[in-house]
């Protein structure tokens, strides 16, 4: 079966979907939707926090499954920059895929230096 570590990573993967939707998703909606782009910005935040409501049901028990002193196999700076690399990994796709970025060499650029946060950050 899975392990600790693999929950914890795909906790983490769900719950920057949801993140990324209530972050920026109000952004698109507002294109889609009129009654959504007459809505005042109180509105739009308490919809995001109904969003953000679900990231955080996922994104805790990744935190507590993935974490070392928990039984997990990753310290606290792993579980950081493994949820940064993902978070990033998640708002490329949506970036992509719902505003049609172009992705350009200084965006990958610095994917690559993330890639390699997360090299060092697993050096021993």
């Amino acid at each position: 079966m899975f392990s600790q570590g693999v929950y914890s990573v795909l906790l983490l993967v769900l719950s920057n979907v949801f993140m990324t939707f209530a972050w920026y998703g109000h952004l698109k909606m507002r294109e889609e939707f009129s009654w959504f782009a007459s809505l005042p910005l109180i509105g739009v935040i308490a919809f995001s926090w109904a969003i953000a409501f679900f990231e955080y049901c996922l994104q805790v028990p990744a935190n507590r499954i993935g974490f070392r002193e928990s039984g997990g196999p990753f310290d606290l700076m792993q579980l950081k920059v493994i949820q940064e690399v993902i978070t990033l990994m998640v708002f490329t796709v949506f970036s992509i895929v719902a505003f049609k970025v172009e992705l350009k060499w200084n965006h990958l650029a610095a994917f690559v230096c993330l890639c390699l946060a997360v090299y060092f950050v697993f050096r021993k």
